[in-house]
């Protein structure tokens, strides 16, 4: 079976988008984010920016594998703002991203159905001004050895075209390794049989 290692997200904000329905203005912003805290300030600087606007909805999804997402109406019917902007993001299969829709209302109450149709169009709109790029998915491993083996553990990550993230060369030499995920098991089966080399993948005890 083949291993899913990569996802796609964005690495910065996308263009502000405008969508109109019966004078209420709508403006979509997309956002890079690695945590929750992320979000929050993003949208709290929205807020600033756009002070007379009447709601400031959003959607954010965080992780790769094991995802974790949010969604808010911002005062909106009960899903009728929030959720559409998940399933664009849904649609768009992109992850670690929020985005925010502004609205402005225009006097002109758009029912349930026209609110879900303004939020979503303009979550689609944001996402196709951003510029979606796929990741692989790595995972992060330590080789402890003795300074005597350094040549023999250069050869083996030379060999494999291996990504050294930081390095500590003492004595006791320890590199910290990026993998993606599908060459792990294969990296870890070619140091395991070196005894005197300790290969571990980083949060495993």
């Amino acid at each position: 079976m083949e291993i899913k290692d990569t996802y796609k997200t964005i690495l910065v904000s996308g263009e502000k988008v405008l969508f109109k329905d019966r004078n209420s203005k709508f403006f979509g912003y997309t956002f890079p984010i690695t945590s929750e805290e992320e979000a929050k300030i993003n949208i709290e600087a929205l807020k600033k920016q756009h002070h007379s606007a009447g709601h400031w909805c959003y959607a954010w999804q965080l992780g790769t594998e094991n995802t974790t997402y949010r969604v808010n109406d911002d005062g909106e019917p009960s899903n009728s703002a929030g959720q559409p902007i998940y399933g664009q993001i849904q649609s768009f299969e992109v992850t670690n991203i929020l985005i925010v829709v502004v609205r402005y209302f225009g006097g002109v109450k758009l029912g349930v159905g026209g609110l879900i149709n303004a939020y979503r169009t303009t979550a689609q709109l944001a996402l196709e001004a951003s510029e979606i790029v796929e990741k692989t998915i790595n995972i992060q491993f330590t080789i402890a050895f003795e300074y005597k083996d350094m040549n023999k553990v250069m050869r083996i990550i030379k060999e494999n075209k291996l990504n050294i993230v930081n390095q500590e060369l003492e004595l006791r030499c320890k590199l910290y390794l990026s993998v993606r995920k599908k060459f792990a098991n294969k990296i870890k089966e070619v140091f395991s049989p070196l005894y005197e080399i300790k290969i571990k993948r980083l949060g495993d005890e």
